[in-house]
């Protein structure tokens, strides 16, 4: 390692050693993770065989694990656990089936499962066959499954059965399988566990091309988009994850961000790079994630921020029942972390939480370290290996250094465009996240909002994320939301929706005053309703648009 440093120091002392620099900063980042552990030459040249077969797909990755550690288990849920040997055969198995009822290449095929084997199964039997895979989100209604399958053209679906009377409208014309029947819910399709336990396990020939992966936007401001990406041709995207997020290989990662979202799918993504084993479980409840933790010891765990909130709000005689301590790194995404919530999850279960911030469409823009939010709590942190983000104006002009601009980002791994057409806004290559934000003197990002939900109130620009982190803060608030509404004298206005902290008595007066006594006259909501409980999507994301349609 020492030898790899200093040559990765010597080459990026000149423009000609660059690449260079970079591919040898790239193998010390891999090989720290101890995922490429020493094997037997005849079992490397085996596994290289399987990986310029079936590329830097699911489908090689299992692959690969068979090859050099077939015993290793893989998945962990409810119904037990599976090999990476295990998986390999019965998705030989499932990918024949499928491809029996016209599944192939060709095909777009659509996934709505919650977290357990079957997602993972599902998943790397259509990289067998290189189909295009769609993953749907558990919490969407009737009518968005139905547009969005038609939409994306998908010929298959695979779901749980739980939810048949919601993907019931979108069935016609299309092979229905089920995956999760442990409900005895029942299915209109054959379940994966028949088609796997009475199909043929031999090998199968790899595709022509690689399939592509569509994930859905959140959809919080209108119809979910479809997102597209290639499979990665190099390490590249893992080596910029794991230059901030210190996973490590062969070890067990308890995956509670739903897989279908781009966040619990980089998991499991990286899963593969590092051969871990995931532990996987349906449905996200507080105290038995602690559990989990306790039971099978896992050293990562990717979580939603408002997972991490509800995991604080447990009592504390719940919460020091379990022993976490196995936990090295705890990875939080998929909206607002705000910077109260992550110093008390430290306090408690120490300084282990890496926060990403990313979107669908660009990925990963930066990520904090722990280092980043005792240091500067609400930070987004620091832009990873190889990605570049500028900010700008109104005008595309670059905003000076501590100024507040557009956010703008280049990586690796940047989509390709939305299945339905149409693009995310660029200038100079770089994408726009859609956010607004500032760079600290230290170099850490943060996110002050959405550069559509800027208000001019009274001629003063207003970005409600400044004042909902200020009263996330507030002792006697649990949540927040602050939306910006029509106002006949100023334009627009402020309103705040809390959600108050058992016990807790605060009043419409208290909580501006609040405000009032920390930021602008002109940033302190002229409303407050108070609520039980702030709708959000299956990932934590709050609806404003929800909240956008009370009187």
């Amino acid at each position: 390692m020492e030898l790899l440093r200093k040559a990765a120091d010597v080459a990026r002392g000149n423009r000609l050693g660059a690449a260079v620099g970079h591919r040898v900063y790239s193998a010390q980042v891999l090989l720290g993770t101890g995922a490429f552990a020493p094997v037997r030459p005849d079992k490397i040249a085996r596994a290289v065989w399987q990986l310029q077969r079936w590329s830097n797909t699911p489908a090689g990755a299992v692959a690969v694990g068979t090859i050099t550690h077939p015993d290793q288990e893989m998945v962990i849920d409810e119904l037990g656990s599976l090999t990476f040997a295990e998986i390999d055969r019965r998705t030989n198995a499932l990918a024949r089936a499928l491809a029996e009822g016209g599944v192939g290449p060709s095909t777009n095929a659509a996934v709505m499962c919650r977290n357990h084997r079957y997602f993972i199964e599902a998943t790397v039997a259509l990289s067998k066959l290189g189909a295009n895979t769609l993953y749907l989100n558990t919490a969407f209604a009737g009518p968005q499954i139905a547009e969005v399958v038609e939409r994306e053209q998908a010929g298959a679906i695979i779901y749980d059965s739980e939810f048949e009377d919601l993907v019931g409208g979108a069935l016609a014309g299309r092979n229905a399988y089920v995956a999760w029947d442990g409900d005895g819910a029942g299915g209109t399709g054959r379940t994966l566990e028949e088609m796997i336990t009475g199909g043929d396990d031999a090998p199968l020939t790899p595709p022509t091309s690689p399939g592509r992966v569509v994930i859905l936007t959140s959809g919080t401001t209108g119809t979910p988009k479809g997102a597209t990406r290639s499979q990665p041709k190099n390490l590249d995207p893992a080596v910029a994850f794991l230059s901030r997020i210190p996973l490590k290989g062969h070890e067990r990662m308890l995956v509670a961000a739903p897989l279908f979202h781009s966040w619990g799918f980089a998991h499991f993504s990286m899963g593969l790079v590092l051969s871990s084993s995931y532990i996987l479980q349906r449905r996200f409840d507080p105290e038995a994630t602690l559990a989990a933790v306790q039971k099978y010891r896992p050293t990562a765990m990717a979580v939603v921020p408002v997972m991490l909130q509800r995991i604080v709000q447990l009592p504390a005689k719940v919460r020091r029942k379990y022993d976490t301590s196995s936990l090295r790194v705890v990875g939080v995404s998929g909206s607002a972390l705000p910077g109260e919530l992550a110093t008390s999850f430290m306090d408690e279960f120490g300084d282990v939480l890496y926060n990403l911030y990313g979107s669908t469409e660009v990925a990963w823009v930066t990520i904090a370290t722990p280092e980043d939010l005792r240091a500067a709590p609400g930070t987004a942190g620091r832009p990873p290996q190889g990605t570049q983000v500028r900010l700008f104006d109104g005008q595309d002009r670059e905003v000076e250094p501590g100024a507040s601009g557009r956010i703008f980002v280049a990586n690796e791994f940047l989509f390709e465009g939305y299945t339905g057409g149409g693009n995310k806004a660029s200038i100079d290559g770089l994408l726009s996240t859609g956010d607004v934000g500032r760079f600290d003197a230290g170099g850490r990002l943060f996110v002050e909002g959405r550069d559509d939900e800027m208000i001019v109130s009274g001629g003063e620009n207003v970005f409600p994320g400044e004042v909902e982190d200020l009263l996330a803060r507030h002792p006697g608030i649990s949540e927040v939301a602050v939306v910006g509404v029509s106002d006949e004298e100023f334009g627009q206005r402020l309103k705040a929706y809390v959600v108050c902290k058992r016990g807790s008595k605060l009043t419409e007066a208290q909580v501006k005053t609040y405000v009032k006594s920390n930021l602008a006259r002109f940033k302190v909501p002229r409303e407050i309703e108070f609520l039980d409980e702030l709708p959000r999507n299956s990932t934590g994301k709050i609806l404003k648009r929800e909240l956008a349609k009370t009187p």
